[in-house]
């Protein structure tokens, strides 16, 4: 009897075994293989578009995001995100420009070196990624710092290879805050042309750049059709009305058309270092004093842009201008080869360039504090400049404390400065570190260049065109 109950709960043993592996292989089964159907199957995540592209699948998505990470049961909103997927086994490169997310299929640098996959954010409160309403006391590092740390947890599982995280300008400085608040999970950092405005009432080093910057006959001519702009401020602010009344522009969130003129004119020089060459010099107006109205408005709205202060202008950057009074900080800088009475604003503050209904206040911790971090912490970060950027007169600069960590600068080049126009042998020491960074093999490091192919159409190496004294 006993030898019949152990045969019979031995059966029923074996019976169960073979019903839990198979469930456990109907359940492997089940799961999905098409790496859209996969995206999918994340919870939150949902499909807006998928987009064909040689080579790749490209998808735009929404993920559901909490408000206030801090107290995620009160409230979500749907942040856009795109995918450009390679392959599952191959790295990941997460990218966020701070701003907007182009639904157009392209590539960073990073992730053509890498021939890696590419996840791009938009960044928390640029529309369509608003909460609604939107408590803008919620717009800060951190929270979009947790952004990027949901997402990167919502796809590792997916992508499960190496990490790398980069952006350019606020999006090299998004790069750097995730890194800070997140330091576990990317295996590298490249960040490019990073403002590090550690205490925003000091701004004496952009006066030094740009008493030196390029030639003294480049700076020369730039000054003076900045000074020339103010000079004939009163015939060009009645061209600036008519082209304002012909555009349905407005100002009232700056305060008048004559703040918004002067903002402009007073971005022209910043502008044209931040967008051009020294070669691009020779389109400034030679002789500014005998220009024509013509030649002057055109060389200002060609570099500054007039719409970029006008309330249509603003808007979009709204969240911007918002971190710049309460977190990121905003350059002040003086303009020896103009006489005062001729300037009646200076540099406004970012307070001027959002609705007065959005309240501010500004942290001066906050960026002291990720500056401290990079100095004593950061590892496998790497951060590029260019030298004739106005943007990295205040960098990012890794102390004794960091590991792994680089800071180089482009000769020659403005805020579109890459690895690319590294000289040669910080650019084979800067690639080898993403190469590394990115868990590919010793004999890949080795050769240090780029693994995917140059595409003209996915490789844009462009300066993002935004008015000036925005990164």
């Amino acid at each position: 009897m006993r030898k019949a109950l152990r045969w019979l709960l031995a059966l029923t043993v074996f019976i169960g075994t073979l019903s839990t592996a198979a469930g456990a292989a109907t359940a492997a089964g089940s799961e999905p293989t098409d790496i859209k159907d996969r995206l999918l199957s994340i919870p939150g995540m949902s499909l807006v578009q998928e987009k064909p592209y040689p080579g790749y699948r490209y998808f735009v998505l929404n993920y559901t995001q909490p408000v206030d990470h801090r107290h995620p049961d009160r409230g979500t909103f749907q942040q856009r995100i795109t995918v450009l997927h390679k392959d599952v086994s191959r790295p990941t490169v997460f990218y966020t420009s701070g701003y907007n997310v182009s639904t157009t299929p392209s590539r960073r640098e990073p992730t053509q070196i890498v021939d890696g996959n590419q996840v791009s954010l938009e960044y928390r409160f640029f529309t369509p990624s608003r909460p609604d309403p939107a408590d803008w006391s919620k717009l800060d590092i951190w929270q979009a710092a947790s952004d990027q740390h949901r997402v990167y947890e919502a796809l590792k599982p997916v992508y499960s290879a190496n990490w790398l995280a980069t952006g350019g300008s606020k999006g090299g400085m998004t790069a750097t805050y995730y890194e800070r608040f997140y330091p576990r999970d990317m295996d590298g950092v490249v960040a490019y042309v990073a403002p590090n405005d550690v205490v925003n009432d000091e701004d004496s080093a952009y006066d030094r750049f740009f008493a030196r910057v390029g030639t003294k006959e480049c700076r020369d001519r730039l000054n003076a059709v900045q000074r020339e702009a103010l000079v004939r401020r009163e015939p060009l602010e009645k061209r600036y009305a008519q082209y304002a009344a012909d555009n349905g522009y407005t100002f009232t969130t700056i305060g008048g058309l004559d703040r918004a003129y002067e903002a402009v004119v007073l971005d022209y020089v910043w502008g044209f270092w931040q967008y051009s060459l020294l070669k691009d010099c020779d389109t400034v107006p030679a002789h500014a004093a005998t220009a024509t109205d013509d030649e002057i408005w055109n060389s200002v709205d060609t570099i500054s842009g007039f719409s970029a202060y006008t309330d249509q202008g603003l808007e979009t950057y709204t969240p911007y201008y918002y971190q710049a009074g309460t977190q990121l900080g905003a350059p002040t800088i003086h303009f020896p080869a103009i006489e005062g009475k001729l300037i009646r604003y200076g540099y406004q503050p970012p307070r001027n360039f959002v609705p007065r209904s959005i309240p501010m206040r500004f942290q001066p911790q906050a960026m002291r504090d990720v500056d401290s971090w990079v100095r004593h912490h950061a590892a496998h970060m790497l951060f590029v400049y260019g030298q004739n950027d106005p943007w990295g007169s205040e960098r990012f600069r890794p102390g004794k404390g960091a590991r792994d960590s680089y800071v180089l600068t482009a000769p020659g080049m403005n805020h579109g400065a890459n690895v690319a126009g590294l000289v040669p042998d910080q650019k084979a020491l800067a690639t080898a570190r993403i190469l590394t960074w990115a868990g590919l093999s010793p004999a890949t490091v080795a050769q240090a260049k780029p693994l995917a192919r140059y595409d003209a159409r996915l490789d844009v190496r462009d300066v993002e065109r935004e008015p000036a004294l925005r990164p």
